[in-house]
């Protein structure tokens, strides 16, 4: 339904309502993963989101250990996609008040719950220790030297 202006007969269209930002936990996909029989072969980012995409943490799976996350992000041919995604293939969580609209449009068409701040920040450090901890014992086998795998998580010293 349009509004017309007072003398005039053209129809103008209502402003685009946008939806309230929302305080998500934001990551990183990491640059390189590991792959294959023992962990051996590095393949770059994960098969939805290329190495050092940022992703938004929209739900997490408790019940198992929230070893999956669903997230939302630019896929690698850089259309907005929804996908879960093993936490061990994410690094850097933070709490980030998102104001994106492609991002808070498909959080609200799967009913996210809102959070505060606080709330966010302490899921960014929950899933920040686990998902370390799963990039260690994921494979079993040793880490290959040197890292490849999270290059952008070591400082220089």
């Amino acid at each position: 339904m349009t509004a017309e202006r007072e003398g005039s007969a053209e129809p103008v269209a209502p402003e685009p309502v946008l939806p309230e930002p929302l305080w998500l936990v934001a990551a990183n996909v990491v640059r390189w993963r590991r792959y294959g029989d023992g962990g051996q072969e590095l393949r770059p980012g994960t098969k939805a989101y290329r190495g050092g995409a940022k992703v938004y943490v929209v739900d997490t799976h408790p019940g198992m250990g929230h070893e999956q996350v669903t997230t939302i992000g630019r896929a690698r041919i850089g259309r907005w996609i929804t996908v879960d995604t093993g936490s061990r293939h994410l690094h850097s969580f933070r709490a980030e008040q998102v104001h994106a609209p492609a991002v808070l449009r498909r959080a609200e068409a799967i009913a996210v719950r809102p959070q505060s701040r606080e709330e966010a920040e302490e899921l960014a450090g929950l899933l920040e220790r686990l998902a370390a901890r799963y990039r260690e014992t994921h494979h079993g086998a040793p880490h290959p030297t040197p890292c490849q795998c999270h290059t952008c998580l070591v400082t220089p010293a």
